[in-house]
């Protein structure tokens, strides 16, 4: 194990550095798909109900690696063949497409969760006030929930960093995508897989 980290460990932290990078992008782009599809989902409108419920429960229930073909080799040949459109997707962008979908199905329950935790009297009191509905959310509910689910936006960012190892199959140069190539260089896969157990666990 020794010389797998002298030999190889730069190629490794570079791989930790992608996976952490694409964890960010894919939680930063998670929160705001969650904020719009948690904000629809509370809302007192059948439509934007049943759009914020179709959206959770189809990517809830898809699982990661399907989600990561689908962006990466689905949409651009969709695009490119149907709509004639030259979209070319990279291993990043569509890793974080997928990553943001998926954290974002669960992110909108944990913000619908976060708001209705809530208490109803605070919107009657800002609407009492004058605000807004829109406003009143903005104000004085979104502040009081995002404060409950803060706990619950740590545990999403860990499970991220986790799946994010998924997207390798893509070809994103992530740290199980660099583990395979020192398993492929060296056919000790059991020391490797250690130590990319061991980074991972170090990152969360």
């Amino acid at each position: 194990m020794k010389y797998l980290i002298t030999e190889y460990g730069d190629l490794l932290l570079t791989a930790m550095g992608q996976t952490l990078l694409l964890a960010l992008y894919g939680l930063f782009f998670a929160c705001i798909i969650g904020l719009i599809f948690g904000m629809l989902s509370v809302v007192k409108n059948k439509v934007c109900n049943a759009i914020a419920f179709v959206f959770v429960y189809i990517i809830r229930g898809v699982p990661m690696i399907v989600l990561a073909y689908f962006v990466f080799f689905g949409i651009p040949f969709f695009i490119n063949n149907y709509l004639h459109g030259s979209l070319i997707l990279s291993a990043l962008q569509a890793g974080t497409i997928c990553l943001a979908l998926n954290c974002g199905a669960y992110m909108a329950e944990i913000i619908r969760g976060g708001i209705q935790s809530v208490d109803k009297g605070q919107m009657e009191a800002a609407r009492s006030l004058g605000l807004p509905y829109w406003r009143a959310m903005q104000r004085v509910v979104l502040p009081q929930a995002i404060k409950n689910i803060l706990p619950a936006l740590g545990n999403e960012f860990v499970t991220v960093i986790k799946e994010s190892s998924i997207v390798s199959v893509i070809g994103l140069a992530d740290l199980m995508f660099r583990t395979n190539d020192v398993i492929a260089l060296t056919f000790k896969s059991l020391a490797c897989l250690a130590i990319a157990a061991l980074c991972y666990f170090a990152m969360t």
